[in-house]
């Protein structure tokens, strides 16, 4: 029997694990390793703050987990050699004969100054929990949405937030003096779907809210509420960012990312292989040429399941990563669109857009019930 160990159990994490079960359960042993005890879809901290959905409610414990060969260790990596591939944990050691590493993006708001003393974010259920608190008692004024930093998580979930604060806002009264304004560093929203982008545009041109493309918040001014730019300072009374994102402290430690662009693992394209051998990285840590999104992650998990099985059986794999996945995106009213995106098959990425309707939101929740009952054998 060998070993793969993988570390985090995030959408890539959890889709590796099954897919070795399911192929390779008489082959391998599979240890999954992750410092939380639960999952948490990404998609689940939109609820939290604009539907009044408790954090626990959102939670999938890891405990329920019971695939054939998979062993769930909640625990706390601290160290990682790819060469010899022996990881270290708060509470124990391994030395597996292939090593994954699916630890994600950590957030750093201290990359932005102001932002940690005067700021708002809601990429993680702390963060959605304390802006859904400071909505409470908001009662008008200017809102700044900003994206602080690129990459970062799930592409479409700044103008989410944008249209679902502005329904909120309107139910109780107070859309009407508040002025909305989303910047980005980017061009546009979903660069590679024009179609997606234009939609999004429109959607919140009709919302009244300012869209402000190819502009960046470099801090903020906590004294005097005001976010600055190098085209001049910008008030808010309430200011909510999208955090610069990085690989954990543990990874850039572990040298990984040398070789990597802007600090991320370094992989080839075609098999998420590290330049370490029987060393893979997948999902938001790795540099591969996609979005930061679960989707893309879940991509990835197949495309190493495949190769590790070519490996263990001493033939070609044959899979390339494709960089597929389908992202739902809130439009608010119970309308929900699509983006089925295609980054690797092609000479070019292709990206078709599907209008926002009611049919989608019960795509979304019946995909994400799908993964949950493949994930956890629910």
């Amino acid at each position: 029997m060998r070993t793969v160990l993988i570390l985090g159990a995030g959408f890539g994490g959890l889709e590796l694990a099954a897919r070795l079960s399911g192929s390779l359960a008489d082959e391998v042993r599979v240890v999954l390793v992750d410092r939380n005890d639960s999952f948490t879809f990404g998609f689940a901290k939109l609820e939290i703050l604009f539907r009044d959905v408790p954090p626990e409610a959102v939670r999938v414990p890891y405990a329920d987990l019971a695939h054939p060969g998979v062993e769930f260790r909640q625990e706390e990596v601290t160290a990682i050699d790819p060469r010899t591939r022996h990881v270290v944990t708060d509470r124990s050691e391994y030395d597996p004969d292939i090593l994954v590493v699916a630890l994600g993006a950590d957030y750093d708001p201290a990359a932005t100054p102001g932002f940690g003393e005067d700021g708002y974010e809601y990429y993680s259920i702390e963060g959605a929990c304390r802006l859904r608190d400071r909505l409470d008692s908001f009662d008008g004024g200017d809102v700044i949405l900003a994206i602080l930093s690129v990459p970062f998580k799930c592409p479409p979930a700044p103008y989410e937030g944008a249209m679902l604060l502005h329904e909120m806002l309107t139910r109780r009264g107070v859309r009407d003096r508040t002025r909305m304004r989303v910047i980005t560093p980017m061009d546009s929203p979903i660069p590679v779907s024009p179609d997606t982008s234009a939609a999004i545009v429109e959607a919140l041109t009709r919302r009244d809210i300012e869209y402000s493309p190819g502009h960046r918040v470099h801090a903020l001014d906590p004294n005097r509420h005001m976010a600055v730019t190098r085209t001049g300072d910008l008030p808010y009374d309430l200011f909510i960012g999208i955090p610069k994102h990085r690989v954990p402290a543990v990874v850039e430690a572990s040298g990984l990312t040398v070789g990597g662009t802007d600090g991320w693992i370094a992989v080839d394209p075609r098999t998420l292989e590290t330049p370490y051998p029987d060393v893979y990285a997948i999902g938001d840590c790795a540099d591969a040429p996609v979005p930061r999104a679960g989707v893309f992650a879940e991509d990835a998990a197949r495309t190493v399941a495949a190769g590790i099985a070519a490996k263990l059986r001493g033939s070609t794999p044959s899979e390339k990563y494709l960089g597929r996945g389908v992202c739902h995106i809130e439009f608010g009213g119970g309308l929900v669109g699509k983006v089925d995106a295609d980054f690797l098959s092609g000479p070019a990425p292709v990206a078709p857009f599907s209008a926002p309707s009611a049919e989608l939101a019960r795509e979304k929740a019946d995909s994400a019930a799908a993964r949950l009952d493949r994930w956890f054998s629910r």
